[in-house]
């Protein structure tokens, strides 16, 4: 079935401002990167600027595939999503441009960064290998939800 057949069992496309909304409210997602092959995914946090920008906070080890590959990336996808019931759920796709942000701009963003949910291991790692803080630039954005019974569940 289409997203067009599924609207009539309660799917809605969501509208830019409902992404923005979404966005908003969520703190982590899924970067894919291009790797010519299967592409490379990273459950990755994220800063998100409330207008067309993501910023995602990179733990650089001896090496580290992600970097390498973002450094390489034309472009990029990043999906969030939440499911909280069968009947209950919500999924944004972006697609756009992921660049390094120079360490001198940082101050700028530090606000946007302070709040991001980091899971508890690495706020402890060791950061000698470094950390990068990668600019996502939406061009590309489509969401979908359903949010309520479908027809013929409800009363």
């Amino acid at each position: 079935m289409s997203i067009d057949q599924l609207q009539n069992y309660g799917l809605e496309k969501m509208d830019d401002s409902t992404i923005s909304g979404f966005l908003a409210t969520q703190s982590n997602g899924v970067l894919g990167l291009p790797t010519g092959g299967t592409p490379y995914l990273i459950p990755i946090s994220y800063a998100y600027d409330g207008n067309r920008t993501l910023y995602f906070t990179y733990l650089l080890g001896q090496t580290s595939e992600k970097s390498r590959l973002s450094k390489q990336a034309d472009r990029a996808r990043f999906l969030v999503y939440s499911v909280e019931t069968l009947f209950h759920w919500q999924s944004v796709m972006l697609e756009g441009t992921l660049s390094e942000k120079p360490e001198s701009e940082w101050e700028e963003i530090e606000h946007l960064l302070d709040n991001v949910w980091r899971p508890e291991i690495l706020q402890r790692a060791d950061l000698d290998g470094g950390v990068a803080i990668y600019e996502f630039t939406i061009e590309a954005q489509s969401g979908i939800r359903h949010t309520g019974l479908a027809p013929g569940f409800q009363e």
